[in-house]
């Protein structure tokens, strides 16, 4: 499978620019013999949503959606989007995915930051499920955590049992606001190295490059395969589409030769699981 990263930066608010600068990339990516391209979280409206004086949202079967998903020729697309619904009522961070001009496939952030500068939670309503699905005509599943979801290893753990050989991790991750606690890149080649050896999968991390207020994203995308190696990596700080061929037939050969995720034990997580919340436990 041939995969593009589109580390791209984006205009906070500025749709119709987003849009076109997705569509010369996914023209690029048909170019390259892309069989998925996949962008960053929120990529077609800019991360900071609350600073807006207009409502950017969109349903995923717009229309312009259809469009760029048509234009991949056949090729799988993954889209950060602010997500309306169709009554008005709820807006998501969400990440869609389309095949063959088709819309397969919604994830809704499941895990919105609310501290320090990240305000999410006030502009978004958290969705409320975590499935893999569908790629490649079928033939595969993979699952996607938008930024703060992959920092939950039971949705990574989900994803596994739920079928699911690729992780596609879009994100906005900025320099770290607490550098005397924790280094942002660090944390993250610890996680998706981490998932693709515990979860032996491969893990597609796309990170958005630019500037919105103090936020600067700082890329560093890169793919990780089941034993938890880095293969391919972008630029740091600059727009950078990435070509990479996985051999997603290493999957199944790494969880043949150790098989740590054979056994997800779900009857037993249900049990204690079930115990948690009757004790109280966060609902």
């Amino acid at each position: 499978m041939r995969i593009m990263i589109a580390q791209i930066d984006s205009a906070p608010g500025e749709f119709g620019i987003n849009y076109t600068h997705t569509q010369q990339v996914i023209t690029h990516a048909v170019s390259e013999g892309a069989d998925l391209v996949v962008f960053p979280e929120l990529s077609l409206s800019g991360y900071s949503i609350g600073d807006l004086k207009e409502d950017i949202s969109i349903v995923p079967d717009d229309e312009r959606m259809v469009k760029l998903a048509k234009e991949a020729k056949g090729a799988g697309v993954l889209l950060g989007f602010a997500e309306a619904q169709a009554h008005g009522l709820h807006i998501y961070n969400s990440a869609a995915y389309y095949e063959n001009g088709l819309l397969v496939h919604v994830h809704r952030k499941l895990f919105l930051p609310n501290y320090a500068i990240f305000e999410e939670r006030k502009h978004f309503l958290p969705g409320q499920s975590s499935r893999a699905f569908p790629i490649m005509g079928g033939r595969h599943r993979a699952a996607t955590l938008i930024c703060n979801d992959a920092w939950q290893p039971q949705l990574a753990y989900v994803a596994a049992q739920d079928g699911a050989i690729i992780l596609l991790v879009p994100a906005c991750s900025a320099q770290s606001l607490f550098p005397e606690r924790y280094d942002s890149r660090s944390y993250w080649r610890g996680i998706t190295r981490f998932y693709g050896r515990m979860f032996q999968t491969y893990v597609i991390f796309v990170n958005r490059v630019g500037v919105e207020g103090p936020l600067r994203f700082w890329g560093g995308s890169h793919v990780v395969d089941p034993w938890g190696k880095v293969i391919a990596e972008a630029a740091e700080g600059v727009e950078h589409l990435l070509t990479v061929d996985i051999d997603v037939s290493l999957v199944r050969r790494r969880r043949r030769e150790i098989p740590l995720v054979r056994e997800g034990r779900l009857g037993l997580l249900r049990r204690e699981i079930d115990r948690l919340l009757e004790e109280g436990g966060d609902l």
